[in-house]
């Protein structure tokens, strides 16, 4: 993969100038489960829009990414996730990275494509993009990141490859449609979702 790129800890200097040139970035991380007070974090992945894929590797115990923090709060940059409220999370507890500003591809899919229920990143690409992605290393062992496969890298580099095309689908969408304005909204309250699961309070908006 010539276009990808493996850095640990953080993103090198000159990767990060590389970045900056981009006025949005596509962002992934892979754990080694879905809890974030049990699950740690073991890779990010970044692609800018030229393509550009760098995965950083986060060692175990690791507290912080400078390089990495300073782009992903960069107010000058839009991040684009899928399901950003899971990725953020983890950047935050692990990293202390509050990223902003925001875009979730899943969040616009559930607004912008209301003839499906199929709001999956496969699905999603599958349909926007005519690309079948290949999830079979989705559940595998990050923790291992000095042996990562080809198999667990390609998918790495896959799961941020798209995500710049598909906003700008789902964005043309949204409003064409009169709903840019509510996804907009929602992005902006993803930091208060994050709050709530890291204070694990997943009840406090019930009677």
């Amino acid at each position: 993969m010539s276009d990808f790129q493996v850095c640990d800890r953080d993103l090198t200097e000159t990767t990060l100038s590389d970045y900056w040139q981009s006025d949005s970035i596509a962002v992934d991380t892979e754990t080694m489960g879905l809890l974030p007070s049990r699950d740690r974090l073991c890779l990010v992945q970044l692609c800018d829009t030229q393509g550009k894929v760098t995965a950083i590797r986060i060692e175990k115990g690791q507290k912080e990414a400078p390089n990495l923090k300073q782009l992903m709060e960069a107010n000058t940059i839009v991040k684009v996730f899928h399901f950003a409220r899971f990725d953020i999370t983890m950047l935050q507890h692990y990293l202390d990275i509050q990223v902003s500003p925001i875009f979730c591809t899943k969040i616009a899919s559930k607004l912008a494509r209301t003839y499906t229920n199929k709001h999956g990143l496969k699905d999603l690409v599958m349909d926007l993009e005519k690309v079948e992605l290949d999830k079979s290393a989705q559940s595998s062992d990050w923790g291992n990141a000095e042996n990562l496969t080809e198999k667990q890298l390609s998918y790495a580099a896959n799961d941020v490859r798209y995500l710049l095309s598909v906003r700008e689908k789902l964005t043309n969408i949204l409003k064409r449609e009169e709903r840019w304005e509510l996804a907009q909204k929602c992005f902006e309250c993803l930091p208060v979702f994050v709050g709530l699961d890291l204070w694990q309070y997943k009840d406090i908006f019930e009677h």
